[in-house]
């Protein structure tokens, strides 16, 4: 009889655990989400993410809203994420600059790992080579020879050392054979801005940062990464095509939550992200701006983020990059 009382108890327990959960699940959200992006406004991440908070919001019928918290490659913003409370209100959204942080830093103020937990990933775009419209480069060759015949060829601008951008600039100079003079900035569009008024060469970026300045006849693209052009831009050449054997990098956009935030929500979130991206509007969007309309669940992102991290170490031994 004990025993029989003791599982019908353990029985209801985790019927009520489930229903608990699906009450969750259900109810959330029931107040703003937070959406942090740990760069300035502007950029590829922060462009990206306001088009998700939009589709999340008319979903949902609660608003999901971005907060810019830039610092530090992002880690400004992702501490605090990382620190909040885990109830599905504050999530990060942040781009494979995420797994270059361990080969950046000594030691961050949080476990990049551990403490906020990959929810899915959205928007692939191929990095791309954009110059100013009235550039003397017109090829990524002119590019390359005058590189090779200067101690520091063409300088390139990025949002800061230890971005995805510097990482595929140094990439891009060691399978060329050139060195190129790297110019920090506060954010992307600060060095798109710079492209445009001629103060730096180029700037490596994803395609959806520089998309709306290429459409508006202010900036050329040379070359972009993976191994086919883009459909939005077929006369640009893959950097292969252009000559530099190098496949590049696919920049990838997600969202990360607390460690500790319930597994309903993550569940509910992660639906509502499939449900965004499967809409016309969404893949509209996307393609727009040359990148590729899909998108990733909690696993699969999980696994990308594990092995870029350990590819970005290659690059970063490679480039002799010194962690701060």
């Amino acid at each position: 009889m004990t025993l029989f009382r003791l599982g019908a108890t353990a029985l209801t327990t985790t019927l009520l655990a489930s229903l608990s959960l699906a009450a969750v699940a259900q109810s959330w959200p029931a107040k703003p989400v937070k959406i942090v992006v740990p760069y300035a406004p502007g950029g590829a991440v922060d462009v990206v993410t306001r088009k998700m908070a939009q589709k999340l919001t008319e979903q949902t019928g609660q608003s999901f809203f971005v907060e810019n918290r830039a610092g530090a490659t992002g880690t400004i913003g992702a501490q605090l994420v990382a620190k909040a409370e885990p109830d599905g209100y504050t999530l990060m959204a942040n781009d494979t600059t995420y797994s270059l942080l361990p080969h950046i830093f000594k030691k961050l103020p949080f476990d990049p790992a551990n403490d906020l937990r990959p929810v899915g990933a959205y928007v692939f775009a191929p990095m791309a080579l954009a110059v100013g419209s009235s550039s003397r480069f017109n090829t990524l060759r002119e590019l390359i020879r005058e590189a090779e015949a200067k101690t520091h060829g063409g300088s390139y601008g990025s949002g800061g050392a230890g971005t995805t951008p510097h990482f595929a600039s140094e990439a891009l100079g060691i399978a060329a054979g050139a060195n190129f003079m790297h110019v920090p900035f506060k954010g992307a569009a600060e060095a798109t801005q710079a492209v445009l008024s001629g103060t730096i060469d180029m700037q490596m970026a994803s395609t959806t940062g520089l998309m709306p300045n290429v459409r508006g006849g202010k900036l050329r693209l040379l070359a972009v990464s993976g191994d086919k052009r883009l459909a939005a831009l077929p006369e640009v050449p893959t950097f292969n095509e252009a000559g530099v054997p190098w496949g590049g990098v696919v920049n990838w956009t997600g969202l990360w939550a607390p460690k500790g935030t319930p597994d309903a929500v993550l569940a509910r979130l992660q639906k509502e992200i499939a449900t965004a991206m499967a809409t016309p509007d969404m893949k509209s969007f996307a393609e727009t701006l040359g990148a590729e309309p899909r998108h990733a669940g909690a696993s699969a992102f999980a696994a990308m983020v594990r092995d870029s991290t350990e590819a970005w170490g290659k690059v970063a031994a490679n480039a002799a990059f010194e962690r701060q």
